[in-house]
């Protein structure tokens, strides 16, 4: 049976609770995969199909199983979430301010790219998957949409 195992990689993510409860957990993410050939994101986790995601508790080792609607933000290092083509492609950019229905600010840059005809920032919000990417330095947040009062640009 070990041959049907599917290869994962832990990676240290900050899982943000309505409310603003903090949870440092380890995901697991699919290595070796055909549709993910750099590897899972941990996007790609929360925007796929699984409602619960199963994490290691980095304080205790203890697994949970977190529902994805209730996550409204997970961080992970830029390093885990980015790959070369989000590097090199010419893509849209705004610094924004997101403040979550619970009261929590969040600040940074939501980077994407878009079909020529949709390319404005409310385009991308409403075509975007359920959790969106927003850069914080060193640090992605990924920022559940059903979390969010509103999302205002920053002038830069």
């Amino acid at each position: 049976m070990e041959e049907l195992r599917v290869p994962k990689r832990p990676v240290l993510a900050q899982m943000v609770l309505p409310g603003g409860e903090v949870r440092e957990v380890s995901a697991f993410l699919m290595t070796g995969v055909s549709e993910y050939s750099e590897g899972e994101r941990l996007s790609d986790l929360l925007n796929g199909e699984m409602k619960f995601i199963p994490v290691q508790d980095a304080a205790t080792g203890m697994i949970t199983f977190l529902n994805s609607v209730a996550i409204a933000v997970a961080r992970t290092d830029v390093e885990h979430e980015l790959r070369e083509e989000d590097r090199i492609t010419i893509l849209t950019e705004h610094e924004v301010e997101i403040l979550l229905i619970d009261g929590q600010r969040l600040q940074g840059l939501i980077v994407y790219m878009q079909p020529e005809s949709r390319t404005r920032l409310n385009d991308y919000l409403n075509d975007a998957p359920p959790f969106i990417r927003l850069i914080q330095g060193k640090r992605v947040a990924l920022v559940n949409k059903r979390h969010v009062a509103y999302v205002e640009t920053l002038s830069r």
